[in-house]
């Protein structure tokens, strides 16, 4: 009995799939008839890349997909391309009606898919802005925790020595965290002395 099913590839905790036509009796990872396609689940939404017209023909001469592969075909349109063409068959429906639904199907699906991928990417974009924000907010609180510890750094015995090296005007152009540094180097210089 032939089988559309997935081979595992791929490194651990990695997975990636080829979807293949093979016999039933055969390994999982082993011998294949075909290889009709691949699905990587990590991406978001999941990448899937398959041949159609191979398995379609696949689906037509006989073969049963395992649940997975069949999510996998109903999600690129071969499931019901492979129906509407049995309603052709039938006489229940022309060839021009059967590629008009499934074009239509195709559409919506492709709109869908679009909607899907530009919600990811919002998301994507609203965390980095999240985390943006939190980041300046830490900052801030830590420049706001160095202003009482560099006004205790400076008292009268500490501002002589500041104006005895001259560094009250260099003060000016340096950032928070350089006077922080220096506010250290004065306080290890009093625990010395």
């Amino acid at each position: 009995m032939l089988k559309i099913r997935l081979q595992r590839h791929g490194k651990k905790g990695k997975p990636f799939y080829w979807i293949v036509a093979a016999d039933s009796r055969a390994k999982r990872d082993g011998k294949y008839l075909e290889k009709i396609g691949t699905y990587d689940p990590l991406t978001n939404p999941a990448t899937v890349e398959l041949n159609f017209d191979s398995a379609l023909k696949w689906l037509q001469n006989g073969a049963q997909p395992t649940d997975t592969a069949r999510n996998l075909l109903s999600s690129k349109g071969v499931m019901l391309k492979k129906h509407l063409l049995g309603g052709v068959k039938k006489g229940a429906l022309t060839e021009e009606e059967a590629e008009k639904k499934f074009n239509d199907w195709l559409e919506e699906k492709e709109a869908k898919l679009a909607e899907r991928r530009e919600k990811h990417k919002k998301s994507q974009s609203d965390a980095k802005a999240q985390a943006l924000e939190a980041e300046k907010e830490t900052n801030a609180k830590r420049l706001a925790a160095l202003q009482p510890e560099e006004e205790e750094a400076e008292t009268p015995e500490n501002a002589e020595e500041a104006s005895a090296e001259g560094e009250a005007t260099a003060d000016e152009g340096k950032t928070a965290i350089e006077k922080e540094a220096e506010a250290t180097q004065n306080e290890e210089k009093t625990e010395d002395q």
